[in-house]
């Protein structure tokens, strides 16, 4: 009785050993094998692992990119100008051994984060103008202020085996009292902008209707010039058939017939007329001699 008493409780024992033996690894995990506070073994290897039962312990750290929003902070500009900076990270750990001797968890890692960002938010910006950084600019630009912060950050998270994989800013807000200063600046460099536009726009008007100007009285001036040698050769034509028709005695007669029927025509043409003609004149011996 007593030996299978014996044999049950060495039975438990070894499963309570087996399984103190055992541990898994998710698959976005970091696993540091602890025995006396000091890490002997990392793995990233999804599965089931194994250690010494009872001496030592597992240590889990995440593998996948975190982000941690970091509190708004203040920062001093170049001009002295107070903003503050709402800005986030994104960060992961690299280096799982040397972070668990440096740090041991994710909150103080965000400690560490948060301070080493400010410093090195305050360092830039403490270089820049607040024109510099509120303005009407294409955004893209401002990428290099970032990306210098985040090179800047990555390299001293290192020390801690954290990798920095971006530092973003939210938006700057200006303290209540320099919101009005700062909108009025910015009103008055777009007005001075506006006015520019105009003006080169009216400058380009009138270049563009002098030259209208100028084609116009071109145009009009070759019309005139052409209408006028049209209308002398017309009536050289004219003078030329006249001639070429009466070029004879007779001609020139019955010319001077038919003008002067005309004549008679147009004076006799209403009613009650009276016409007063010399006795030799080509319509009195018309009118006399018929």
């Amino acid at each position: 009785m007593k030996k299978k008493i014996v044999i049950a409780v060495l039975a438990v024992l070894a499963l309570i050993c087996l399984l103190n033996a055992m541990y898994t690894v998710e698959e976005n995990d970091y696993a540091c094998t602890v025995r006396f506070s000091k890490i002997i073994s990392t793995t990233d290897t999804p599965g089931l692992h194994f250690k010494v039962p009872f001496l030592d312990s597992v240590k889990y750290f995440p593998k996948a990119v975190m982000l941690y929003d970091i509190p708004p902070s203040e920062v001093l500009t170049s001009d002295k100008q107070n903003m503050t900076v709402d800005n986030y990270i994104l960060w992961k750990v690299s280096d799982p051994k040397l972070f668990y001797q440096s740090l041991g968890s994710t909150s103080v890692a965000e400690e560490r984060l948060n301070a080493i960002t400010y410093n090195a938010l305050k360092t830039v910006m403490g270089t820049l103008s607040q024109a510099d950084i509120i303005n009407m600019d294409d955004a893209a630009e401002r990428n290099e202020i970032y990306d210098g912060i985040t090179r800047s950050v990555d390299t001293l998270a290192r020390n801690y085996g954290i990798q920095v994989v971006d530092v973003k800013i939210k938006r700057f807000d200006l303290p209540e009292s320099n919101e009005n200063a700062v909108y009025s600046r910015m009103i008055s460099e777009r007005n001075q902008i506006a006015e520019k536009y105009t003006a080169d726009g009216n400058y380009e008007a009138s270049i563009i209707r002098n030259d209208v100007d100028k084609q116009v009285n071109i145009i009009i001036s070759d019309a005139k010039a052409a209408a006028a040698q049209l209308e002398a050769e017309g009536e050289a034509e004219y003078m030329r058939l006249l001639a070429q028709a009466y070029d004879t005695e007779d001609k020139k007669e019955f010319y001077e017939f038919t003008l002067a029927l005309d004549a008679l025509k147009a004076s006799l043409s209403a009613e009650d007329k009276t016409v007063i003609l010399d006795r030799d004149s080509p319509l009195a011996q018309i009118l006399l001699n018929p």
